[in-house]
């Protein structure tokens, strides 16, 4: 059985860790694709490691795997623990909020499964709305992408996407180094520099939500982005 590995980097994300899992496993994954559940838990302080002992309990025939962190470090070193933990022919990152929808899985995955790309990147900016149109972090993220984009050669319009899907066997190839969002212009120039790789973007469907919500990344992260930028 072909599998989707779907890693989880969860941090205090109690709110929305169950809602999220339930639309994971609502999706009806083309070409009968089975389903490996990876949830690190970054060592969270809210109910997060609960919910997921939870979940799994009552969900017994389900392919999901629990990884908890005794110190907190980051997405990126999350992701890097769920792709060594990763059995699945493909991968796909999904982060524990509700702003990007596993609906859109489908159709992340059509171009690989297809044979027309090895890497696809969701864009929440291809399809444009009033809601990611005039943002501040909309401004911030076309900067990054772009300037991601003159080094790297690619055409992206969201290089700071979390949806991002691989063929395992492209990513195992790449030794990651960032423990935190400087993971997403880390991993876009080293995949940029693979041989032939195919990279496709698609645009997805995106529900921006507030700090006041549990946002995390900030200013900070965007000065370590350009860091990465310069760096890879």
């Amino acid at each position: 059985m072909t599998t989707l590995s779907i890693i989880i980097p969860s941090f205090n994300e109690s709110k929305t860790l169950g809602p999220l899992l339930d639309k994971i496993l609502a999706v009806d994954l083309k070409n009968s694709l089975d389903r490996e559940i990876i949830i690190i838990d970054d060592c969270s302080t809210d109910e997060t490691s609960a919910i997921i002992h939870q979940y799994i309990s009552s969900h017994r025939s389900d392919r999901i795997i629990q990884f908890r962190r005794s110190k907190n470090q980051g997405k990126g070193a999350a992701i890097r623990t769920g792709l060594a933990m990763a059995t699945g022919e493909f991968v796909i990152i999904q982060d524990a909020d509700l702003e990007l929808d596993p609906s859109d899985y489908n159709i992340l995955l059509e171009p690989i499964l297809s044979d027309e790309a090895d890497v696809v990147y969701g864009s929440r900016f291809l399809l444009e709305s009033q809601e990611t149109q005039f943002s501040f972090h909309r401004w911030i993220n076309g900067l990054l992408t772009s300037l991601s984009n003159a080094r790297t050669g690619l055409s992206l319009t969201d290089m700071e996407t979390c949806y991002k899907v691989f063929r395992i066997n492209c990513i195992k190839l790449i030794e990651l180094k960032e423990d935190r969002f400087g993971f997403e212009p880390e991993i876009t120039a080293k995949i940029a520099k693979l041989p032939g790789i195919r990279i496709r973007e698609l645009g997805i469907s995106y529900t921006r939500r507030s700090y006041a919500e549990g946002k995390k990344i900030g200013w900070k992260d965007g000065i370590r982005a350009l860091y990465c930028i310069l760096r890879y």
